[in-house]
């Protein structure tokens, strides 16, 4: 696959570096905020906090995502891309340093960090992968996604066996040296694409309807009140899935704690299949909104199948993970190829991922509240299907007209 993007993008010799760098730092971009999770009784216990009160450890980073977005949009306009996500990743690097160095202010401090140097990147790079690998954008796209899932799959595995030997303050910072090899990598390949590279031609539109709309009248252009929409429902669904789903097979089959925690495992690293099978189908000559339906379809296995048949949950995760990394990549190939230009798509990808994740936050919440209401699961779940469902109305709309060429050329 690399091979076949290097002869293709128009980077330069250092296409490679910064394809390394891209996936260094997308492996920074979720293991942190997920690495709480395994550690949390350890956290509350030592800060001596109360469980609603360690849950803003993991639910401010999404909150972040939703109101910093903006922020991350101007930081891009007046620093440019490489800066930015110096700087994205050094802030992540001194977070991860500052939550574990002492009391829960600390700890709320440096998640905050964490949270808006993260939110930095998931402006940025589909930016980046716009300028850079224009013409292969659904398979960068693909890695990128698959490096965020394996991200966090990783540290949900082994933060807790590390915290049991080394405690979990280290065994949060630990994490931090991740970071610092994706700074001195993206380091690298910044300063080797100024030097061996011209200026890079912008992601051009295929869609002459699109070009005549100008990029001031944002929110006039319906495919992004559609792709928001579906970026949102998307998300609501997988943060409210991965918040809850260990705690009902628990209730539904009576699976215990420790291997219910295994359905987070299969659902994070099935994304992987999702977001390579997206270019694949593209290249296949179907169109980006019927792939959007495929994923759709595939995403409402998971809530469906955990209605019906519970016992049945590693191949319904199997199909909601391969979904989920799907529908990632999917929306994010189409927000890369409708930009204009740079400017263009900075300010869609911000709009988009704020008000994604503004409905992404209230996932883990909703799911929660509607369990408690309901005493069972099945309104959680149907929740879950309402999502999906405008998911693929909104997705398929926002992708219908005009074309978007997402096939590889």
């Amino acid at each position: 696959m690399v091979r076949r993007i290097l002869n293709r993008v128009a980077a330069g010799p250092g296409a490679l570096l910064l394809l390394i760098a891209i996936a260094l730092y997308a492996l920074n971009m979720r293991g942190p905020i997920v690495a709480i999770a395994p550690v949390i009784d350890d956290v509350r216990d030592s800060l001596h906090i109360g469980g609603s009160t360690a849950g803003l450890l993991t639910s401010l980073p999404v909150a972040c995502f939703a109101v910093a977005s903006p922020f991350a949009s101007v930081l891009l306009a007046r620093a440019g891309i490489e800066r930015a996500i110096s700087l994205s990743l050094l802030g992540i690097l001194v977070g991860t340093l500052i939550r574990a160095s002492g009391g829960f202010a600390a700890a709320l401090v440096g998640t905050l960090i964490i949270g808006v140097a993260i939110t930095v990147g998931n402006v940025a790079v589909p930016v980046l992968i716009g300028r850079d690998f224009a013409h292969d954008a659904g398979l960068v796209t693909a890695m990128y996604a698959s490096a965020l899932n394996i991200g966090a799959m990783v540290t949900s595995v082994l933060t807790a066996p590390l915290a049991d030997v080394i405690g979990w303050r280290a065994a949060l910072i630990a994490w931090g040296a991740l970071a610092l090899v994706a700074v001195v990598t993206w380091t690298r390949a910044a300063s080797r694409r100024r030097a061996t590279s011209a200026p890079a031609p912008s992601a051009k539109p295929t869609a002459r309807a699109d070009a005549q709309s100008p990029p001031a009248a944002l929110w006039r252009r319906p495919f992004v009140w559609g792709l928001t929409l579906a970026f949102g429902s998307q998300a609501f669904g997988y943060y409210g899935v991965t918040a809850w789903l260990p705690t009902l097979l628990h209730d539904e089959i009576g699976l215990g704690r420790s291997a219910a925690g295994a359905s987070a495992s299969i659902f994070q690293v099935m994304a992987v299949v999702g977001a390579f099978g997206v270019p694949a189908l593209l290249t296949r000559g179907l169109s980006s909104s019927t792939v959007l339906l495929i994923v759709c379809s595939l995403w409402f296995v998971l809530p469906v199948g955990l209605l019906v048949a519970p016992a049945a949950w590693p191949l319904w995760c199997a199909l909601g993970g391969t979904a989920q990394g799907g529908g990632f990549t999917a929306i994010f190939t189409v927000v890369v190829h409708r930009a204009i230009d740079q400017r263009d798509g900075r300010r869609i990808s911000a709009t988009v991922q704020a008000g994604g994740y503004t409905l992404a936050a209230t996932g883990p919440f909703a799911v929660g509240a509607l369990h408690d209401a309901s005493g069972g699961w099945t309104a959680p779940l149907l929740a879950v299907c309402v999502a999906l469902a405008v998911m693929a109305v909104a997705g398929a709309a926002a992708c219908r007209r005009p074309r978007e060429a997402l096939a590889q050329r």
